[in-house]
């Protein structure tokens, strides 16, 4: 099968021929029809320091996709060849305190599709069954294939109750685009984006936001007074991993309110605790997506009118991967397809 390899250590992707994945007695073949760039695929693609220590060469990456099933192990009762499913990124051990407990989002072990082990940017992709979303009628096939990020979406922005709340999300990059649609879908009065990039701004109010603002230009202390706010944010959403956007965040929180933290940061972020405490805030790290409560909750939503299509913005055949990777590492643009069945 073709798949894009990261062949040696060092920056790019190659487009190769490799072997057609095994399949396990408790495993599915999928066939892939549409991928989605994540940012940890840019990561790999450029080499820098994360991948460099975690990517062990030669590696097919990726983890966001849509596919047929053609194949399942003899232990696979629930999926039939024709189905259209999707799969979660997190292959668990299945065997540790929170797998048994069904917490399997805490699972230690983990090993990510197209981190640890084969990924979906190729023709075939193997996972197994337990790890498989067989996806409900009328789910968009493109929507369908970035579930994995559009989970990440969703289990920040209902990490805290937000109906008839104040929403704080900083950073419209394609997860915090979703998030936004999410809250408003979701009741929150008003659903702040800040984001420097005025593409992603445009897209962000495409997405339901209230008001978006660039934080280089106006204060967050300035747009919840505009609003009427009494003390600030009650939920906030830290999406970018910038540390001026997360001490803002902080600082514009009301008593009592909650902070999800997705974004990842490049390095340490020192904060004000004082903050926290006074504030009796409650910050919650959000990794992945709980198995499957927030596929559940994403399939629903989706069936009661949620519409992310807008944060899709650019689609490419997979052979023209450079130009798709160009594209999502750019800034605007929200999320990028890759299409293998053209």
């Amino acid at each position: 099968m073709l798949a894009l390899v990261k062949t040696a250590p060092g920056p790019g992707l190659s487009l190769e021929t490799v072997p057609d994945p095994e399949v396990g007695i408790n495993d599915v073949l999928i066939r892939v029809r549409k991928t989605g760039i994540c940012g940890t695929d840019l990561h790999i693609e450029s080499w820098d320091p994360w991948a460099a220590r975690t990517i062990n060469p030669p590696l097919v990456v990726g983890h966001e996709f849509v596919g047929e099933v053609v194949e399942t192990g003899s232990n696979v009762y629930d999926f039939s060849p024709g189905d259209i499913v999707s799969g979660e990124g997190h292959v668990t051990c299945g065997l540790c305190r929170h797998c048994m407990a069904g917490r399997r989002h805490l699972c230690a072990h983990t090993v990510g599709l197209g981190v640890g082990r084969d990924g979906a940017f190729a023709e075939y992709v193997v996972l197994p069954a337990t790890n498989v979303w067989n996806h409900w009628p009328g789910v968009d096939e493109d929507v369908a294939a970035i579930f994995d990020p559009f989970g990440n979406a969703v289990h920040t922005a209902l990490a805290f109750d937000v109906l008839g709340e104040d929403v704080l999300v900083s950073g419209a990059g394609p997860i915090g685009l979703m998030a936004t649609a999410v809250a408003k879908h979701a009741g929150a009065r008003f659903v702040v984006v800040s984001e420097p990039n005025p593409v992603r701004r445009a897209l962000a109010e495409r997405m339901g936001a209230t008001v978006t603002v660039d934080p280089r230009e106006r204060t967050l202390a300035s747009v919840a007074e505009e609003l009427g706010m009494v003390e600030g944010f009650d939920v906030a959403m830290e999406m970018s991993g910038n540390a001026t956007a997360l001490r803002s965040a902080i600082s514009s929180m009301a008593h009592g309110g909650g902070i999800a933290i997705l974004g990842i940061p490049t390095a340490e972020i020192p904060i004000d605790i004082n903050e926290i405490v006074f504030k009796m805030l409650t910050v919650k790290g959000i990794y992945g997506r709980e198995m499957y409560e927030t596929w559940y909750k994403m399939t629903v939503m989706l069936q009661s009118g949620l519409d992310i299509t807008p944060a899709i913005t650019h689609r490419f055949p997979f052979r023209e991967h450079e130009a798709a990777f160009a594209t999502a590492r750019s800034g605007d643009s929200g999320k990028v397809i890759l299409d293998w069945t053209a």
